[in-house]
């Protein structure tokens, strides 16, 4: 009987500690970034990531490759990916462009980036135009342009990124 309490009792006590964690990234399950076209060859595409590892590209306009092809990403890939977007998260919706407080200093025909990450919680999204020239959008939009090259499509995107 003893033993049985006792045995019982080890399952009450490492059952918790055998749970899944919570995924890294503050719960984000999947990330979406898109990018939109320019006046030129900017390269259009959409890329979306998920925790699992698993990817999806697909070239729309001026990318080595048109059309859907899935790639992989390291555990490492992921965590840098998410938090090189990370800081830039807003909560809900916020698309930085004309009109916006943060987009004074305009400049026309750039292209525009999109990041939506979807989790338990819902969805949050940030739409950015890269004609926004004020200063404070500086840190913003190299993050933004870095963050693809954190990711193993490069060769789909094409030598115009």
């Amino acid at each position: 009987m003893k033993t049985k309490v006792i045995a019982l009792l080890a399952v009450f006590l490492v059952a918790p500690a055998c749970a899944s964690a919570p995924p890294e990234g503050g719960g984000v399950r999947s990330i979406s970034y898109e990018t939109g076209p320019c006046f030129g060859a900017c390269p259009v595409y959409r890329v979306v990531v998920n925790v699992d590892g698993s990817g999806r590209f697909e070239g729309r306009r001026f990318t080595a490759v048109e059309g859907q092809r899935g790639f992989a990403v390291t555990p490492g890939q992921w965590r840098a990916f998410v938090a090189r977007l990370a800081p830039y998260r807003p909560s809900g919706a916020e698309a930085i462009g004309p009109g916006h407080p943060r987009c004074q200093m305009q400049a026309t025909d750039h292209p525009s980036a999109t990041v939506t990450w979807s989790g338990a919680g819902g969805e949050d999204r940030l739409a950015f135009y890269y004609g926004c020239r004020d200063a404070e959008n500086a840190a913003l939009a190299r993050a933004l342009r870095e963050a693809p090259g954190l990711l193993p499509i490069g060769d789909l995107i094409g030598p115009n990124r």
